[in-house]
């Protein structure tokens, strides 16, 4: 029969019981307590054979003898059945005891030399790893020195030297029993050499999770100190492990969110469970003066030691900075979605009203001249009610035509051709085109415009409509007897052209809606003025163009001044002009001041 070690190790690996094979170093004590154990008894089934052959026919005595030798064997089944390794050196300790009294009694009782195996009796429980067992041994062995002490003197062993041990038995016995040690000492290197290669193993398996991971790990003890940190410190705040421990963790945290930090490795010791906080922690940087601080997570979570007590707290800590930028993102997406909303149910709202409007009059007047009742109404009645449907229907196509201009304007579809052209003809021609509107209302158009203007460049289309809608505004919001005023004057490359009124002001909450389309200082349940709210939103996407800008100061009766810059030399804006993107961000001005 040959011998195969692979063969012998799937076999003792087969015989571990279920509940060590997870742990490598557990399954590693039962296989070296099966393989001892299981080896011992069959050395002696197979030596029984051969003392059975040289010495004849056995005694009652020798025949117990062999039996003790042949229990570890049934030792080891009990283990591998069981699984329970404290159990089992603590019952192989009781038969290694009975095994060497019995042979002390055959051999000489107090004075024999087989007593020296009892010290190795606790030697082999310390294998289990538990101190109780080995405790355990120890008080079985001396239990057994003290039954052999008390059985020697009333018979309870066979007459002393009733085998007839010579002096070359008794270095046998001495021999054994250094072999036997040998034996132990080889399996305590082996089991100790395991534990601190398993121990390395894990070490630099969890060493290198540290070292690696994006997020810096760090061991916090009872007070809050750190007592690890892991190096990816340096890349989340700059700085190095060393620098984080005692306090040092706790010292970087913003004043602010101390508490908070405090708070979740309190509630982590207390609680045992996992405590998420957020805070902000200083990063170092370049300049001593200036303090940068990073937001981060911190997701702690209680170490539980085996008698139940939490000995530490785990803490991962990552940078979300870039998570509370994404957010802050969705915030302000959400809040331009809603101000969309807004702008789109304010839109309906002054459309609504200043198409109905219009379109009553054409269809009620346009049905009255269908009627039967015509041929009664008189000839300047039925003139005055055509005028009236042709007035309404400008009114519906300046409404159409300023919705399709803002648009263009907004998709940068509107097409301008600047030229260089003298700013006096052109103010007073649109003076000349107002001044109908403005005898009608009893207000009166002063015009200064410096003779040493320079020429701008200008579209001459949008520049008379930029002028004719401030003109228009101005009129409209100025009472009976007031003035309007309209000059310009030289600022840096453009010319600043303004108009202003003495009528009735804008508060300075409702300024900056000024500009957005369908948008009046007044709202439409309450306005007193006629208009759809695209003249100053026009001027403004007109004035930007052509590489200009607007701007409006007023105060609540005292008259409102808007200035509009135009180019001397040729611009060109950079990007169409986005007037509603633009002033959706301030449509809600008011609110969010308010909020």
């Amino acid at each position: 029969m040959t011998f195969d070690p692979v063969a012998i190790s799937k076999f003792l690996d087969g015989m571990v019981h279920m509940s060590a094979v997870g742990d490598r170093l557990s399954m590693l004590r039962h296989r070296s307590f099966l393989m001892a154990h299981l080896g011992f008894g069959l050395l002696a089934l197979c030596a029984f054979p051969v003392w059975l052959a040289t010495a004849g026919p056995t005694s009652l005595a020798e025949a117990l003898t062999f039996a003790w030798l042949v229990a570890p064997m049934a030792v080891a089944l009990y283990l591998s059945h069981s699984g329970n390794l404290d159990a089992a050196h603590l019952l192989s300790a009781a038969v290694f005891t009975g095994l060497i009294v019995w042979t002390a009694g055959l051999t000489g009782g107090v004075h024999s030399l087989a007593l020296v195996w009892l010290a190795l009796v606790p030697v082999e429980a310390s294998l289990s790893g538990a101190r109780r067992v080995t405790a355990g041994a120890m008080a079985i062995a001396v239990a057994g020195l003290v039954a052999l002490a008390f059985g020697t003197g009333n018979a309870f062993f066979p007459g002393l030297g009733g085998l007839g041990i010579s002096t070359a038995a008794n270095m046998a016995i001495v021999l054994g029993a250094i072999f036997y040690a040998g034996g132990l000492a080889l399996r305590v290197d082996f089991l100790a050499r395991v534990s601190a290669e398993a121990a390395r193993q894990g070490e630099e398996r969890y060493r290198l999770l540290a070292d690696n991971a994006t997020d810096m790990i760090t061991r916090h003890g009872a007070n809050g100190d750190v007592e690890f940190a892991s190096p990816a410190s340096r890349a989340l705040i700059g700085l190095c492990t060393a620098d984080l421990l005692g306090d040092g963790l706790f010292r970087r945290v913003h004043v602010g969110d101390r508490p908070a930090y405090l708070n979740a490795l309190s509630q982590a010791y207390a609680a045992r469970r996992a405590v998420t906080a957020g805070f902000r922690l200083q990063r170092r940087t370049d300049s001593a003066a200036a303090m940068q601080f990073v937001d981060v997570e911190m997701r702690c979570r209680p170490v539980v030691a085996e008698d139940g007590a939490v000995s530490a707290v785990v803490a991962v800590t990552r940078d979300i900075t870039a998570l509370k930028e994404h957010g802050d993102e969705l915030r302000a997406a959400r809040e331009l979605a809603e101000r969309a909303s807004h702008a789109k149910t304010q839109f309906l709202a002054h459309m609504s009203h200043e198409l109905r409007t219009p379109l009553n009059a054409i269809i009620g007047f346009s049905e009255i001249l269908e009627s039967d009742t015509i041929s009664k109404l008189q000839l300047d009645r039925r003139l005055e009610y055509a005028k009236l449907i042709h007035t309404s229907g400008e009114h519906l196509l300046e409404v159409v035509n300023g919705i399709l201009d803002m648009s263009k304007i907004e998709s940068g579809m509107f097409d301008i051709q600047p030229e260089k052209l003298p700013l006096g003809p052109i103010v007073a021609g649109c003076c000349d085109m107002m001044s109908g509107q403005a005898s009608t209302r009893g207000v009166v158009v002063v015009r200064s415009i410096p003779a040493t203007l320079p020429d701008i460049s200008v579209d001459l289309r949008a520049c008379r409509q930029i002028l004719l809608n401030l003109l228009s505004n101005a009129i409209k919001f100025t009472d009976k007897g007031g003035t309007v005023h309209v000059g310009a004057r030289v600022d840096g490359k453009f010319v600043a052209i303004f108009v202003r009124d003495t009528g009735i002001g804008i508060a300075a909450e409702d300024i900056p809606r000024l500009g957005t389309p369908f948008v009046q200082a007044e709202t439409v349940y309450s306005r007193y003025y006629e208009g759809t709210g695209l003249g100053l939103s026009m001027v403004k996407g007109l004035a930007g163009l052509h590489g200009g800008r607007m701007a409006i100061e007023s105060r609540p009766g005292k008259g409102t001044t808007a200035t509009v810059w135009l180019p001397i030399e040729p611009m060109i804006a950079a990007e169409p002009v986005k007037v509603a993107d633009e002033i959706l961000g301030r449509v809600d001005e008011k609110e969010r001041k308010s909020a």
